[in-house]
């Protein structure tokens, strides 16, 4: 073992030290938000919750499970996250597969066009036209078809395949009588389990925080997913139904609608914060697979 001279400990001293600050500034808004939404309302309002509940309550969270917007909203999120990754995955995979066979001719003219496309887009107005023609207007499929695959993705798995995946393996199972398909059943995708496992969380993530696209082709109410009514509530303040119309005061009325925001942020985020440390390895690799472009 190399020893370390004075001024690497020094360096390696600030560089844990800026590490822990990184993660004070991105763990603390998170403990704040779990502790506010059990806490006493009147105290989060006054600034006298910093680390630890005081007067712990959950009565946020009972006005948030007694409002139908919010389940429905939840349900309707969950059925678009699931459909819409299964969709996102068949697209990536049909895709990123051939472009990783040598042996298919203009591959690199096709991946030019995918390529292009993460650069230049017709914009909001067409894509909008496009999809009130195609009639998907106020339909999940809105939110699913114009949102089908992602070309980085596409980049990431094919290079998956490209270096992880020998092509002498591919080749044995040609001598043997397996055709494209059979090969891609058989034999690539039970060795890319990793790279599908980042792909599902990275798309299902997507699904789940996404808004943008309910905010602007849904109409009814009863499609809308959660993400769009947490804006609702956070934003445009609309908790009418949350917040009881005979309270004692007004002052009541927004502590209590101030345990509800808290209340709904941590429902709303509880999955994803829940499959994170499960898929975090296969997050990082990941990343490294995508740095490297073969």
């Amino acid at each position: 073992m190399v020893k370390q001279s004075f001024g690497d400990k020094i360096f390696v001293f600030i560089v844990h030290a800026l590490l822990v600050l990184v993660l004070i500034t991105v763990l603390y808004p998170l403990v704040f938000v779990l502790v506010a939404s059990i806490s006493d309302p009147g105290k989060v309002v006054n600034g006298e919750i910093w680390l630890w509940p005081e007067g712990i309550t959950f009565h946020g969270y009972e006005k948030v499970f007694q409002n139908k917007d919010i389940l429905t909203g939840y349900a309707n999120t969950i059925l678009y996250t699931l459909l819409g990754t299964c969709v996102n995955l068949i697209m990536t995979i049909c895709a990123a597969y051939p472009l990783s066979r040598k042996e298919l001719y203009g591959r690199s003219f096709v991946t030019a066009l995918f390529v292009f496309t993460m650069f230049f887009s017709g914009g909001l107005i067409p894509t909008y036209l496009l999809v009130k023609k195609l009639g998907m207007v106020n339909t999940m499929w809105a939110l699913i078809i114009p949102n089908a695959v992602a070309v980085w993705n596409i980049i990431i798995m094919r290079t998956f395949f490209q270096q992880s995946i020998p092509g002498e393996i591919q080749e044995s199972a040609q001598i043997d009588g397996c055709n494209n398909l059979q090969i891609l059943l058989r034999i690539v995708l039970p060795l890319a389990l990793p790279i599908l496992a980042v792909m599902t969380l990275f798309y299902s993530v997507a699904h789940w925080n996404s808004y943008f696209n309910a905010l602007i082709y849904l109409t009814g109410r009863e499609k809308y997913p959660l993400q769009l009514v947490l804006r609702e509530i956070l934003i445009q303040s609309n908790m009418k139904d949350m917040v009881a119309s005979g309270e004692e005061s007004l002052a009541k009325s927004v502590m209590e609608a101030e345990s509800i925001k808290y209340a709904v942020v941590i429902i709303a985020n509880l999955p994803v914060l829940m499959m994170y440390p499960f898929l975090q390895r296969y997050f990082t690799k990941g990343l490294t697979i995508g740095a490297v472009k073969g």
